[in-house]
């Protein structure tokens, strides 16, 4: 990979960014790192650990490829630099991973994020992943269908192939809220069981396991999942609309947040309550 677009400043000294300001994040080259092993893989990239050859400190990789490279179009650039320009702002807080530096490379417009590389090698998803009560799912799903005003559902995609709806993943290209709703079902799914709704590297997997799914409710007649044995018969109702296979049928945010399972005031539960979209 060449260079990256800037050069990384002279020791000791700080570099500049527009208006004199210190920056969020330095520029580097890839060669300045060693490359050791994969971590993980996704849609757009792979993240890995590797070596900074003047350190010797140990970092995480993550490299997302640039003009549309694995056949599923460009990434949102702006997005990674929103991320790493939030990363930046946050260096410091002991709670969240330092960014350590960003590395662009002009001719494939890949793009690599240099982070610090969490000692034991969890993700914050295995140190944390278990089961929420149905009380707290409840007031977090609330605030994920009462959308903030300004925020329309059109304009948050789906980028997680878990999340992928059943229709888009038939070839149907219209993105609407229905899309979004699908999404939020696994979210709740996921919170409920304490690990994602459904396993599969591949869109022709997920699709598989949706089927699944879609069989088994048709047989039975409802949602009956093994990790939904303690979750109310309102909360089943909830899901259930949200994971309707059918589009047409599945359930809107304005109807669910009707929906008896949310007649509770917000937060009511849970003196602490801090809201999500704060």
């Amino acid at each position: 990979m060449p260079s990256a677009i800037r050069k990384r400043p002279a020791a000791g000294q700080e570099p500049r960014v527009h208006g004199g300001k210190k920056p969020r994040y330095a520029f580097g080259s890839i060669s300045d790192y060693e490359k050791l092993e994969v971590l993980g893989e996704g849609t757009y990239g792979e993240v890995f650990k590797a070596r900074d050859r003047c350190t010797g400190k140990k970092v995480a990789v993550k490299w997302v490829r640039g003009n549309g490279a694995g056949g599923h179009g460009p990434p949102d650039i702006r997005a990674i630099t929103r991320e790493a320009g939030c990363l930046g702002a946050c260096r410091g807080h002991e709670s969240i991973i330092e960014i350590l530096d960003v590395v662009t490379d002009a001719e494939t417009g890949d793009v690599s994020l240099f982070m610090e590389l969490v000692a034991d090698g969890r993700t914050l998803r295995e140190s944390l992943w278990r089961p929420v009560s149905e009380e707290v799912t409840r007031v977090m799903m609330e605030q994920l269908l009462d959308a903030p005003a300004g925020v329309p559902y059109e304009e948050c995609c789906v980028g997680t192939l878990i999340y992928t709806s059943p229709e888009q993943l038939e070839g149907n290209r219209y993105y609407g809220q229905a899309v979004n709703m699908w999404a939020l079902g696994c979210i709740m799914a996921e919170m409920l069981a304490g690990g994602t709704l459904f396993v599969a590297d591949t869109e022709e997997e997920l699709l598989a396991e949706i089927y699944k799914l879609r069989d088994q409710i048709s047989s039975t007649g409802k949602l009956d999942l093994e990790f939904l044995e303690e979750l109310s018969e309102a909360g089943r109702e909830v899901l259930t609309g949200l994971l309707a296979f059918n589009p047409d049928k599945r359930i809107t945010a304005a109807e669910a947040l009707e929906h008896r399972w949310f007649s509770k005031p917000k937060g009511a539960e849970h003196p602490g309550f801090v809201s999500l979209m704060s």
